[in-house]
Protein backbone atom coordinates (compact mmCIF):
# COMPACT_ATOMS: atom_id res chain seq x y z
CA UNK A 1 0.00 0.00 0.00
CA UNK A 2 1.53 3.59 -0.62
CA UNK A 3 0.81 5.47 2.42
CA UNK A 4 1.64 8.90 0.41
CA UNK A 5 -1.41 8.45 -1.54
CA UNK A 6 -4.09 11.46 -1.87
CA UNK A 7 -7.41 11.42 -3.00
CA UNK A 8 -8.33 14.44 -5.27
CA UNK A 9 -11.48 15.92 -4.72
CA UNK A 10 -12.04 18.99 -6.59
CA UNK A 11 -12.45 22.17 -4.30
CA UNK A 12 -13.95 25.86 -5.34
CA UNK A 13 -14.68 28.28 -3.20
CA UNK A 14 -18.66 30.01 -3.89
CA UNK A 15 -20.01 33.00 -2.09
CA UNK A 16 -19.67 35.24 -0.69
CA UNK A 17 -22.65 34.07 2.05
CA UNK A 18 -23.67 36.83 4.04
CA UNK A 19 -24.45 36.03 7.61
CA UNK A 20 -25.92 38.04 10.33
CA UNK A 21 -26.29 37.51 14.05
CA UNK A 22 -24.56 37.60 17.25
CA UNK A 23 -22.57 34.58 16.13
CA UNK A 24 -21.44 35.28 12.83
CA UNK A 25 -22.11 38.91 11.02
CA UNK A 26 -19.98 39.06 8.28
CA UNK A 27 -19.88 38.38 4.11
CA UNK A 28 -17.55 34.80 3.50
CA UNK A 29 -15.90 33.28 1.07
CA UNK A 30 -16.60 29.26 1.18
CA UNK A 31 -14.97 26.44 0.02
CA UNK A 32 -16.81 23.65 -1.19
CA UNK A 33 -14.88 19.84 -1.95
CA UNK A 34 -16.75 17.74 -4.46
CA UNK A 35 -17.61 15.30 -7.47
CA UNK A 36 -21.43 16.48 -7.77
CA UNK A 37 -19.63 19.59 -9.99
CA UNK A 38 -23.34 21.62 -10.01
CA UNK A 39 -23.21 21.76 -6.21
CA UNK A 40 -21.03 25.23 -6.42
CA UNK A 41 -22.99 27.11 -8.96
CA UNK A 42 -26.04 26.15 -6.97
CA UNK A 43 -25.08 26.88 -3.47
CA UNK A 44 -23.81 30.08 -5.39
CA UNK A 45 -27.09 31.05 -6.13
CA UNK A 46 -28.29 30.90 -2.71
CA UNK A 47 -25.26 32.58 -1.61
CA UNK A 48 -26.30 35.52 -4.44
CA UNK A 49 -29.77 35.40 -2.57
CA UNK A 50 -28.36 35.52 0.57
CA UNK A 51 -27.05 39.21 -0.27
CA UNK A 52 -29.69 40.11 -1.82
CA UNK A 53 -32.06 39.76 1.62
CA UNK A 54 -29.94 41.01 3.80
CA UNK A 55 -27.98 38.38 5.17
CA UNK A 56 -28.93 35.15 6.94
CA UNK A 57 -29.82 34.86 10.61
CA UNK A 58 -28.46 32.20 11.64
CA UNK A 59 -28.18 30.93 15.98
CA UNK A 60 -26.79 28.50 17.71
CA UNK A 61 -29.27 27.08 20.14
CA UNK A 62 -27.15 24.57 21.75
CA UNK A 63 -24.06 22.71 21.94
CA UNK A 64 -22.51 19.36 23.58
CA UNK A 65 -20.39 16.28 22.85
CA UNK A 66 -20.95 12.77 23.70
CA UNK A 67 -20.15 9.54 24.52
CA UNK A 68 -22.06 6.35 25.79
CA UNK A 69 -20.34 3.85 27.94
CA UNK A 70 -21.60 0.24 28.69
CA UNK A 71 -21.18 -1.45 32.13
CA UNK A 72 -23.33 -4.53 33.07
CA UNK A 73 -24.48 -5.13 37.01
CA UNK A 74 -25.38 -8.17 38.75
CA UNK A 75 -29.22 -7.22 38.21
CA UNK A 76 -31.26 -3.76 37.10
CA UNK A 77 -31.56 -3.03 40.74
CA UNK A 78 -27.85 -2.81 40.98
CA UNK A 79 -27.59 -0.69 37.64
CA UNK A 80 -30.51 1.84 39.13
CA UNK A 81 -28.32 2.27 42.25
CA UNK A 82 -25.34 3.20 39.95
CA UNK A 83 -27.83 5.74 37.92
CA UNK A 84 -28.86 7.36 41.31
CA UNK A 85 -25.38 7.88 42.37
CA UNK A 86 -24.22 9.30 38.96
CA UNK A 87 -26.90 12.09 39.61
CA UNK A 88 -25.45 12.88 42.84
CA UNK A 89 -21.70 12.60 42.87
CA UNK A 90 -21.70 14.85 39.79
CA UNK A 91 -18.67 16.75 41.38
CA UNK A 92 -16.87 13.64 41.91
CA UNK A 93 -17.30 12.75 37.76
CA UNK A 94 -16.05 16.27 37.00
CA UNK A 95 -13.40 15.18 38.96
CA UNK A 96 -12.11 12.55 36.84
CA UNK A 97 -12.92 14.23 33.57
CA UNK A 98 -10.02 17.21 34.56
CA UNK A 99 -7.62 14.15 34.85
CA UNK A 100 -8.36 13.66 30.88
CA UNK A 101 -8.55 17.33 29.78
CA UNK A 102 -8.28 20.89 30.24
CA UNK A 103 -11.08 21.55 28.21
CA UNK A 104 -13.81 18.95 28.53
CA UNK A 105 -16.30 19.79 31.29
CA UNK A 106 -19.83 17.53 32.16
CA UNK A 107 -22.79 19.20 31.11
CA UNK A 108 -24.96 16.13 31.84
CA UNK A 109 -25.89 12.73 31.69
CA UNK A 110 -28.39 10.53 30.73
CA UNK A 111 -29.18 6.60 31.42
CA UNK A 112 -30.84 3.56 30.04
CA UNK A 113 -31.18 0.30 31.84
CA UNK A 114 -32.26 -2.94 29.97
CA UNK A 115 -31.65 -5.84 32.04
CA UNK A 116 -28.61 -6.13 33.95
CA UNK A 117 -26.50 -3.34 31.22
CA UNK A 118 -26.36 0.31 31.71
CA UNK A 119 -26.21 2.48 29.07
CA UNK A 120 -24.51 5.79 30.22
CA UNK A 121 -24.95 8.89 28.27
CA UNK A 122 -22.30 11.90 28.73
CA UNK A 123 -22.33 14.73 27.49
CA UNK A 124 -19.53 17.22 27.50
CA UNK A 125 -18.70 21.09 25.93
CA UNK A 126 -15.39 20.50 24.27
CA UNK A 127 -14.02 24.25 23.43
CA UNK A 128 -12.86 24.25 19.22
CA UNK A 129 -12.59 21.06 18.96
CA UNK A 130 -15.74 18.41 17.39
CA UNK A 131 -14.31 16.30 20.63
CA UNK A 132 -14.69 12.90 20.00
CA UNK A 133 -11.32 11.80 20.90
CA UNK A 134 -11.78 14.31 24.05
CA UNK A 135 -14.92 12.96 25.14
CA UNK A 136 -13.77 9.44 24.32
CA UNK A 137 -10.84 10.15 27.02
CA UNK A 138 -13.18 11.86 29.75
CA UNK A 139 -15.81 9.28 29.49
CA UNK A 140 -12.94 6.57 29.69
CA UNK A 141 -12.11 8.52 33.38
CA UNK A 142 -15.52 8.16 34.08
CA UNK A 143 -15.71 4.79 33.89
CA UNK A 144 -12.62 3.48 35.43
CA UNK A 145 -13.87 5.79 38.31
CA UNK A 146 -17.30 3.97 38.18
CA UNK A 147 -15.48 1.00 37.98
CA UNK A 148 -13.47 0.89 40.84
CA UNK A 149 -16.60 2.65 42.88
CA UNK A 150 -19.01 0.28 42.20
CA UNK A 151 -17.11 -3.04 42.20
CA UNK A 152 -19.97 -5.40 41.17
CA UNK A 153 -19.89 -3.42 37.98
CA UNK A 154 -18.11 -4.69 34.40
CA UNK A 155 -16.78 -3.45 31.89
CA UNK A 156 -18.79 -4.26 28.54
CA UNK A 157 -17.42 -1.18 26.11
CA UNK A 158 -16.34 2.08 25.70
CA UNK A 159 -19.11 2.77 23.61
CA UNK A 160 -22.45 1.77 23.78
CA UNK A 161 -24.37 3.00 20.72
CA UNK A 162 -26.45 5.43 22.98
CA UNK A 163 -24.12 8.25 22.01
CA UNK A 164 -24.75 8.15 18.98
CA UNK A 165 -21.72 8.43 16.66
CA UNK A 166 -22.51 8.44 12.96
CA UNK A 167 -25.70 6.74 12.88
CA UNK A 168 -29.27 7.89 12.20
CA UNK A 169 -31.09 7.88 15.27
CA UNK A 170 -33.60 9.64 17.51
CA UNK A 171 -31.39 10.11 20.63
CA UNK A 172 -29.08 12.64 19.41
CA UNK A 173 -32.52 15.61 18.12
CA UNK A 174 -33.91 14.82 20.85
CA UNK A 175 -30.82 15.15 23.63
CA UNK A 176 -28.81 16.89 21.57
CA UNK A 177 -25.30 15.85 19.68
CA UNK A 178 -23.04 18.35 18.20
CA UNK A 179 -23.95 22.22 17.84
CA UNK A 180 -27.46 23.20 17.22
CA UNK A 181 -28.11 25.44 14.49
CA UNK A 182 -30.99 27.40 13.44
CA UNK A 183 -30.10 29.74 9.64
CA UNK A 184 -33.11 31.86 8.45
CA UNK A 185 -34.08 33.99 5.68
CA UNK A 186 -36.88 36.36 4.66
CA UNK A 187 -36.99 36.59 0.48
CA UNK A 188 -39.40 38.62 -1.56
CA UNK A 189 -41.63 37.67 -3.56
CA UNK A 190 -39.56 39.87 -6.96
CA UNK A 191 -36.25 38.47 -5.39
CA UNK A 192 -37.70 34.96 -5.56
CA UNK A 193 -39.08 35.36 -8.82
CA UNK A 194 -35.87 37.03 -10.06
CA UNK A 195 -32.93 34.79 -8.14
CA UNK A 196 -34.38 31.37 -7.93
CA UNK A 197 -37.33 31.53 -11.03
CA UNK A 198 -40.16 30.49 -8.98
CA UNK A 199 -42.81 31.37 -6.47
CA UNK A 200 -42.45 31.26 -2.33
CA UNK A 201 -46.21 29.64 -2.62
CA UNK A 202 -44.25 26.79 -5.11
CA UNK A 203 -41.19 26.55 -2.78
CA UNK A 204 -43.46 26.21 0.32
CA UNK A 205 -45.54 23.35 -1.41
CA UNK A 206 -42.70 21.43 -2.47
CA UNK A 207 -41.55 21.63 1.09
CA UNK A 208 -44.60 20.32 2.51
CA UNK A 209 -44.86 17.49 -0.50
CA UNK A 210 -42.04 16.26 -0.79
CA UNK A 211 -39.75 17.06 2.32
CA UNK A 212 -42.62 16.36 5.04
CA UNK A 213 -44.69 13.61 3.48
CA UNK A 214 -42.08 12.45 1.31
CA UNK A 215 -39.61 11.71 4.21
CA UNK A 216 -42.29 10.57 6.50
CA UNK A 217 -43.54 8.00 4.17
CA UNK A 218 -39.68 6.91 3.26
CA UNK A 219 -39.60 6.25 7.43
CA UNK A 220 -36.87 9.14 8.02
CA UNK A 221 -36.12 9.66 11.23
CA UNK A 222 -35.92 13.58 12.85
CA UNK A 223 -34.88 14.40 8.96
CA UNK A 224 -37.32 16.51 6.71
CA UNK A 225 -35.13 17.89 4.08
CA UNK A 226 -33.82 17.91 0.53
CA UNK A 227 -29.96 17.46 0.45
CA UNK A 228 -28.61 18.81 3.51
CA UNK A 229 -25.79 15.70 3.49
CA UNK A 230 -24.39 17.18 -0.02
CA UNK A 231 -23.46 20.53 1.33
CA UNK A 232 -22.49 18.76 5.11
CA UNK A 233 -19.90 16.21 2.97
CA UNK A 234 -18.41 19.20 0.85
CA UNK A 235 -17.68 21.61 3.52
CA UNK A 236 -16.56 19.29 6.27
CA UNK A 237 -14.26 17.68 3.51
CA UNK A 238 -12.87 21.11 2.45
CA UNK A 239 -12.54 21.87 6.40
CA UNK A 240 -10.77 18.98 7.73
CA UNK A 241 -13.90 17.76 9.37
CA UNK A 242 -15.01 13.89 10.23
CA UNK A 243 -17.07 13.65 6.75
CA UNK A 244 -18.40 10.31 8.59
CA UNK A 245 -20.80 12.97 10.87
CA UNK A 246 -22.81 14.18 8.02
CA UNK A 247 -24.68 10.67 9.19
CA UNK A 248 -26.09 12.72 12.13
CA UNK A 249 -25.46 16.14 10.81
CA UNK A 250 -28.10 15.83 7.99
CA UNK A 251 -30.60 15.11 9.99
CA UNK A 252 -32.18 18.22 9.53
CA UNK A 253 -35.24 20.29 8.89
CA UNK A 254 -36.78 23.15 6.85
CA UNK A 255 -39.21 25.26 7.76
CA UNK A 256 -41.11 27.23 5.53
CA UNK A 257 -44.33 29.64 5.29
CA UNK A 258 -45.80 33.00 3.59
CA UNK A 259 -45.05 35.71 5.50
CA UNK A 260 -47.50 38.97 4.06
CA UNK A 261 -45.92 38.24 0.37
CA UNK A 262 -42.02 37.37 1.53
CA UNK A 263 -41.22 33.75 1.86
CA UNK A 264 -40.03 32.67 5.04
CA UNK A 265 -37.14 29.72 4.62
CA UNK A 266 -35.47 28.19 7.80
CA UNK A 267 -33.06 25.18 8.13
CA UNK A 268 -33.05 23.63 11.02
CA UNK A 269 -29.86 21.59 12.00
CA UNK A 270 -29.63 19.81 15.48
CA UNK A 271 -26.01 17.48 14.93
CA UNK A 272 -23.84 19.67 13.63
CA UNK A 273 -20.08 17.67 14.61
CA UNK A 274 -17.09 20.70 14.02
CA UNK A 275 -13.91 21.75 15.01
CA UNK A 276 -11.00 24.20 14.34
CA UNK A 277 -8.51 22.29 16.36
CA UNK A 278 -7.52 19.06 16.05
CA UNK A 279 -6.93 16.31 14.03
CA UNK A 280 -7.26 16.51 9.89
CA UNK A 281 -6.72 20.59 10.86
CA UNK A 282 -2.77 19.91 10.48
CA UNK A 283 -3.22 20.18 6.64
CA UNK A 284 -1.96 23.26 4.77
CA UNK A 285 -5.54 23.62 2.46
CA UNK A 286 -7.34 22.89 5.75
CA UNK A 287 -5.84 26.25 7.76
CA UNK A 288 -6.18 28.08 4.38
CA UNK A 289 -9.39 27.08 4.41
CA UNK A 290 -10.04 28.05 8.34
CA UNK A 291 -8.70 31.50 7.40
CA UNK A 292 -10.74 32.25 4.56
CA UNK A 293 -13.77 31.56 6.72
CA UNK A 294 -12.35 33.55 9.62
CA UNK A 295 -12.05 30.57 12.37
CA UNK A 296 -8.40 30.77 13.44
CA UNK A 297 -8.57 34.12 14.78
CA UNK A 298 -7.43 34.73 18.75
CA UNK A 299 -11.06 34.36 20.04
CA UNK A 300 -12.80 32.89 23.32
CA UNK A 301 -12.68 29.32 23.67
CA UNK A 302 -15.63 27.71 21.63
CA UNK A 303 -15.99 30.74 19.93
CA UNK A 304 -14.24 29.64 16.31
CA UNK A 305 -16.28 26.29 16.43
CA UNK A 306 -19.24 28.01 16.99
CA UNK A 307 -18.31 30.45 13.76
CA UNK A 308 -17.43 27.12 11.63
CA UNK A 309 -21.17 26.01 12.60
CA UNK A 310 -22.58 29.13 12.34
CA UNK A 311 -20.90 29.42 8.40
CA UNK A 312 -22.41 25.73 7.50
CA UNK A 313 -25.78 26.14 8.69
CA UNK A 314 -25.96 29.07 6.27
CA UNK A 315 -24.25 27.45 3.75
CA UNK A 316 -26.85 24.61 3.98
CA UNK A 317 -30.00 26.92 3.42
CA UNK A 318 -28.00 28.81 0.35
CA UNK A 319 -27.78 25.04 -1.27
CA UNK A 320 -30.94 23.60 0.16
CA UNK A 321 -33.00 26.92 -1.38
CA UNK A 322 -31.86 26.60 -4.75
CA UNK A 323 -32.13 22.81 -5.03
CA UNK A 324 -35.83 23.24 -3.85
CA UNK A 325 -36.56 26.20 -6.46
CA UNK A 326 -35.00 23.78 -9.49
CA UNK A 327 -37.26 21.29 -8.27
CA UNK A 328 -40.46 23.24 -8.93
CA UNK A 329 -39.54 23.82 -12.64
CA UNK A 330 -40.20 20.54 -14.51
CA UNK A 331 -36.45 19.35 -16.13
CA UNK A 332 -34.46 22.09 -14.76
CA UNK A 333 -32.60 19.99 -12.36
CA UNK A 334 -31.55 17.47 -15.16
CA UNK A 335 -31.07 20.18 -17.47
CA UNK A 336 -28.40 21.77 -15.22
CA UNK A 337 -26.75 18.03 -14.13
CA UNK A 338 -26.47 17.68 -17.76
CA UNK A 339 -25.17 21.19 -18.86
CA UNK A 340 -22.60 21.12 -16.01
CA UNK A 341 -21.51 17.60 -15.78
CA UNK A 342 -20.87 17.96 -19.49
CA UNK A 343 -18.03 20.43 -19.31
CA UNK A 344 -14.29 19.50 -19.72
CA UNK A 345 -12.91 21.06 -16.42
CA UNK A 346 -14.33 21.93 -12.88
CA UNK A 347 -13.17 25.28 -13.55
CA UNK A 348 -15.46 25.40 -16.83
CA UNK A 349 -18.40 24.20 -14.92
CA UNK A 350 -18.00 26.93 -12.25
CA UNK A 351 -17.42 30.27 -14.27
CA UNK A 352 -21.22 29.69 -15.30
CA UNK A 353 -23.16 30.74 -12.12
CA UNK A 354 -26.45 31.66 -12.01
Amino acid sequence: MDEHAVAQVPMRTIGPVKLIGSVVDDEVMVPLATYELPLWPSTNRGAKLSRQCGGILTTIIDERMTRSILLQAPNAERCYEVRQAVKQRRAELQTAVARSSDFAELLDTHTQIVGDLLFLRLEFSTGDAAGHNMVTQAADEIMHWLLAEYTFLRYVSISGNYCTDKKATAVNGILGRGRYVVSELTISRAISLETLKTTPEKIIELNIKKNLLGTLLAGGIRSANAHFANILFAFYLALGQDVANIVEGSQGMVFAEMRGDDLYFSVTLPNIIVGTVGNGKEYPFVQKNLQLLGCTEPRAIGDNARRLAAIIAATVLCGEISLLAAQTNPGELMRAHIAFERKTTATETFTEIV
